[in-house]
């Protein structure tokens, strides 16, 4: 059987890195066309499996796109991941000439938020983000809408009514999944909760959620004051030893949002494991480790594939159709990551 041809044997006969040739594969830097159709030859030379995604690049008459996304806390692994998903999914779609630029905030200001999706906008024919749910957010978002640009709040909705559509969970239901398994695992106690911060409207959603089944279905269990951690782990390390101090019969966490780590760092040096049940979001070394090991009972993912593959998808259909006003919900179902499973 002949062998298939590889990345370094079009890079032997175009002359080009393997390096510049899995950017135009991916998509994930500007290439010259010179570079790409040079690319395309060499890999029509060898037989190359991707070639026909290199000459789909240079066929002018599919519709460029270029979106703009921002995230926040870049050396986070979940933002990691976000930005390997969004450029993978925009790599994988033929009917477009998609090219994506992603910015990362370094803090949860309005300010800085703003100011960064404004700047996207101005390069983007769409623009998604994740952000705070602030007015200042809604001045651009609605002078971008009026420059026919739709912008996509991910995970966690602000500029509601302005933006084009949400994509992400359903917070509510999020909330009530994790007080769900409270009841199912945890002794009547006291339970705590703590969310981001007050901009934060997912987190809001999902407080809501918890406690609204905990009303319903929760007798015997006392959810104390939320907490505001700032999705920090270092905050929620101290108010967690400080809750365990002060409540020897807490039954239960739920982290609504980031900092988690410091939830299970501070179980570790004083419960043994299961004796307060943690439920948090996603999964990352942390979680995993803490769901091995007893101090995680239940992990709730966001599938990140999803959530891109349909930003690209709306912001395809909001693109080739301007005028249209339709403002949206796009739900996806996360993923209950239990020990079990792992």
């Amino acid at each position: 059987m002949a062998r298939r041809a590889t990345i370094k044997d079009v890079a032997l006969v175009s002359g080009l890195s393997t390096a510049t040739i899995d950017r135009a594969l991916n998509g994930r830097a500007k290439v010259r066309e010179e570079t790409l159709r040079k690319i395309a030859d060499a890999a029509r030379e060898v037989g190359y499996h991707a070639r026909g995604l290199l000459e789909h690049r240079l066929d002018a008459s599919v519709p460029e796109l270029k979106i703009g996304v921002l995230l926040l806390k870049e050396k986070q692994p979940f933002y990691q991941a976000f930005r390997s998903e969004i450029e993978r999914a925009i790599a994988a779609r033929t009917d477009i000439r998609g090219k994506v630029t992603i910015r990362f905030a370094n803090s949860q200001s309005p300010t800085e938020f703003a100011d960064l999706l404004q700047r996207l906008g101005e390069v983007s024919d769409a623009v998604a983000a994740v952000a705070v749910n602030h007015q200042s957010l809604d001045k651009v978002v609605s002078d971008l809408k009026a420059k026919d640009v739709p912008v996509f709040s991910l995970l966690n909705d602000f500029a509601q009514g302005i933006r084009r559509s949400y994509i992400g969970l359903n917070n509510m239901k999020v909330g009530r999944q994790a007080a769900w398994m409270l009841t199912q695992t945890a002794t009547p106690g006291r339970l705590a909760i703590f969310v981001g911060g007050n901009r934060w409207h997912g987190h809001d959603l999902r407080e809501v959620g918890f406690r609204a089944f905990m009303r319903e279905n929760g007798p015997g269990f006392e959810t104390l004051e939320t907490l505001v951690n700032l999705e920090t782990r270092q905050v929620t390390y101290e108010a967690t030893l400080s809750l365990l101090e002060r409540y020897p019969d807490l039954r239960g966490i739920y982290v609504a949002g980031g900092g988690m780590e410091g939830a299970i760092t501070a179980l570790r040096e004083v419960r043994p494991p299961g004796k307060v049940r943690l439920i948090v979001n996603e999964v990352t070394a942390d979680s995993r480790a803490g769901l091995l090991d007893g101090y995680v009972q239940m992990a709730i993912v966001t599938p990140l594939a999803e959530v891109c593959q349909s930003l690209i998808t709306l912001a395809i259909k909001a693109c080739s159709d301007p005028a249209s006003s339709s403002v949206e919900q796009h739900f996806l179902d996360p993923r209950i990551i239990l020990p079990e499973i792992l």
